[in-house]
């Protein structure tokens, strides 16, 4: 691809970054779709976020924000989605032509792509438990609230972080639990990782399956070329299980639509992560 000075400049911002599969994704997208433009990941500390996103944005660019920056992004943004304000998370911004900075959350609609591709048509009513407190498990709680999950129970480490998240997206149909070991002998439709745990290779599984009487499938929000910790320990218990490699391709496509205004290259976004992940 030739750059010139017309080509958009689009960014992953985050801390750390060295893992993500998003430039292989998006580059490859942007070549098959024919717009000009070239996707980088930036590391990026707290206190640089909020230069970083202005002058991308009023430069006419824009970009993803991954963790640990996925709250303050949402703060900096001045045009927010629905989604943004119902999580407290940004993932996704751009610039408009007055130089105001938008914001969303692909994130949950990348959650929910995922889980539908994953398990077919959620059907209400479904009990889930949500491990995690951060951007992931905002997105994944709000788009399990409005795919008519009947009670999502959540479990963090820090419990006033995920009694927050409660109150602001999910109210009466969740429930915060201290201690895993408050769940023993209980049942789930669906088991969701949303913790970081698993990003690298010697982290332990973020879950003990034996805990539970009966866990339908198990999804993972982490992603890698091995199969993750969570993964692996569900399916050693005969649990059906995927990772977020589904997940990152779907927001990397609803992003992708935010800042080009036009249909995502879904299928060549997921070979291109297949080849990643396999390289």
């Amino acid at each position: 691809m030739n750059f010139t000075a017309k080509t958009r400049l689009l960014t992953l911002l985050g801390d750390p970054i060295l893992h993500s599969r998003s430039p292989d994704i998006q580059n490859r997208a942007f070549e098959a779709a024919g717009v000009d433009g070239v996707y980088v990941a930036l590391q990026c500390k707290e206190e640089d976020l909020a230069g970083l996103m202005l002058g991308l944005a009023r430069c006419g660019g824009g970009g993803n924000i991954t963790l640990p920056h996925k709250e303050k992004a949402a703060a900096i943004v001045e045009v927010a989605s629905k989604a943004v304000l119902r999580t407290g998370a940004c993932n996704t911004f751009w610039g408009d032509a007055e130089g105001r900075i938008h914001g969303d959350n692909t994130d949950v609609d990348g959650f929910r792509s995922a889980l539908s591709s994953f398990i077919g048509e959620v059907s209400s009513g479904i009990r889930v438990l949500l491990l995690g407190g951060g951007g992931a498990a905002r997105a994944a709680l709000l788009g399990l609230i409005e795919e008519g999950a009947d009670e999502v129970v959540i479990f963090n480490r820090t419990p006033e972080r995920a009694r927050a998240m409660s109150r602001r997206i999910g109210g009466q149909r969740t429930r915060v639990i201290r201690a895993l070991d408050d769940l023993k002998g209980e049942g789930f439709d669906l088991v969701v990782n949303a913790t970081s745990l698993g990003l690298e290779e010697n982290d332990p599984a973020s879950f003990d399956f034996e805990l539970m009487s009966r866990v339908g499938v198990a999804m993972d929000l982490v992603y890698g070329s091995r199969v993750t910790p969570f993964v692996r320990a569900a399916e050693a218990m005969g649990i059906r299980a995927t990772d977020g490699a589904e997940m990152l391709v779907q927001q990397g496509a609803a992003s992708f639509e935010r800042w080009w205004g036009m249909p995502a290259p879904v299928e060549a976004m997921r070979a291109a992560m297949e080849k990643s992940l396999a390289d």
